[in-house]
């Protein structure tokens, strides 16, 4: 945490060295060799720095896990194509098939109740200290 708060600055952008370090830090290699990464990233309709961050994940460790995988996070929104996850990730799509082929890429299967599992139930009461009393409401967790 300490180098997080020494990098980053009011106002100014982290260069693409210093999230590489940052990276370096919090997620070292060692820790991730042999184990299932899954990478749960937003859907082009948010905004974020994905390219950068996925690029320099799967550099890190990407090739010490067993698999590196990527989750697109599509709320209700449509599944993409690998095109369209080619771009969000800024590779190209020979990059994908060279550098980043052992990855594999998932649309959210939001809509395909045999694609979910239930593991359980936030009760109303616990929503509601979570949000300080502004929701109240079971919650499942699928």
């Amino acid at each position: 945490m300490l180098l997080i708060s020494k990098t980053v600055r009011r106002g100014n952008v982290l260069t693409p060295g210093e999230v590489a370090a940052l990276i370096a830090q919090a997620c070292p290699a060692k820790e991730y060799r042999n184990k299932k990464v899954l990478l749960i990233v937003p859907d082009g309709t948010r905004t974020a720095p994905v390219g950068l961050l996925f690029q320099t994940l799967y550099r890190q460790m990407g090739e010490v896990t067993k698999a590196f995988d990527v989750l697109i996070a599509l709320g209700t929104h449509q599944p993409m194509s690998e095109a369209a996850i080619c771009q969000r990730l800024e590779i190209s799509e020979a990059e994908r098939r060279e550098t980043y082929r052992r990855v594999r890429f998932y649309n959210h299967a939001w809509n395909d109740p045999a694609a979910l599992k239930r593991i359980g139930v936030i009760p109303v009461d616990e929503i509601s200290r979570l949000s300080s009393g502004l929701f109240a409401m079971e919650v499942l967790w699928t």
